[in-house]
């Protein structure tokens, strides 16, 4: 396994990192404990050394799971977790400075870890200035529980204002080949001002392996992309043209549709490290596969050219999610 560098900051991680969230969440029954840590020691034994959880996640148990999964070597390791939301009024938001130094105590109890890698705001807060965040941040910087911090679902404008107080080290956006809606703005700032990009869902939330039928149904209590309508079966038919674009280079590559859809985020900047998550090792032995796969300037052109005339139909996340999306 490779390593990138998150920007200019000098946290080096393996190219592809491991999401944690689906052990605990959104994409159907929580996995048994056993094999949720069975599968991310397994992704550390083949060369992950990037492990991203959150708070929300599970309701706080993701971050215990991930804290024993990795304590056997968590100091060869970058773990990066997140806050932001108020747990007891989900989804509301509460990036208050003193809940902020609350929470991270917190969750470094449940990492088992004295420090956290990267510290992420899970969600801009429209009610607390980022420079008066990015000063609390600051001050966990200096104190050593955390080394870096990162904004998720960030406006161009807000990782300005926040670069300004303190370097960001990443950006934790979705990005993918169906939602490539940060590359006017965000992806140019991150480049400039030497920031990594993290893209989330970066197999369309299972989307992009081509293993999800035109007509399923999700399960509306344990299943997110029920309320999203980009998977609703008038969405989903429409969609297939993704899939039948990432077939037609599967072939050309011998590989799986979910490692040509890895493989293209990987070939857009070497400081974008993708995080696909799996609850089943075959998953993730297929997913560390595309970072086998290269991809000539001619064919990335030719792919983008034939990308750039499909449409992602339906919206990317639930209503009450889009709503606390940073819009500024």
């Amino acid at each position: 396994m490779k390593t990138r560098e998150l920007g200019r900051s000098g946290l080096k991680v393996s190219e592809l990192g491991f999401g944690c969230m689906n052990v605990s969440q959104c994409y159907g029954p929580a996995t048994d404990k056993s094999q949720a840590i069975k599968v991310i020691r397994e992704a550390y034994d083949r060369g992950v050394t990037f492990f991203d959880t959150a708070e929300v996640y599970g309701k706080r148990e993701n971050e215990k799971i991930v804290g024993e999964a990795i304590q056997p070597f968590r100091d060869r390791v970058v773990v990066a977790t997140k806050f932001g939301y108020t747990l007891e009024n989900y989804p509301g938001l509460n990036s208050n400075p003193k809940h902020i130094k609350k929470v991270v105590e917190e969750s470094l109890t449940r990492l088992r870890t004295d420090h956290l890698d990267l510290y992420y705001q899970h969600r801009v807060d429209p009610t607390i200035p980022i420079e008066e965040v990015v000063e609390a941040l600051k001050e966990l910087v200096e104190e050593g529980k955390i080394l870096h911090y990162g904004l998720s679902e960030a406006s161009a404008a807000t990782i300005r204002r926040a670069h300004s107080i303190h370097p960001v080290t990443a950006i934790q956006n979705e990005y993918s080949i169906w939602a490539r809606l940060w590359e006017k703005d965000v992806l140019p700032v991150c480049e400039e001002l030497g920031i990594g990009f993290i893209p989330w869902a970066p197999l369309g939330q299972g989307f992009l392996t081509g293993k999800i039928s035109q007509d399923r149904r999700f399960d509306e209590k344990t299943d997110i992309r029920a309320d999203c309508t980009r998977f609703s079966p008038d969405s989903m038919r429409s969609n297939y043209a993704f899939i039948s674009l990432l077939t037609e280079y599967a072939v050309l590559k011998k590989a799986t549709l979910g490692q040509i859809a890895l493989a293209w985020l990987l070939a857009q900047k070497t400081w974008i490290i993708p995080i696909p998550g799996t609850s089943k090792e075959k998953h993730l032995y297929e997913n560390l596969g595309a970072t086998n796969i290269v991809f000539s300037k001619q064919e990335l052109a030719s792919f983008n050219e034939k990308l750039n005339e499909l449409q992602c139909m339906g919206k990317r996340l639930p209503d009450s999610e889009l709503e606390l999306i940073d819009q500024t």
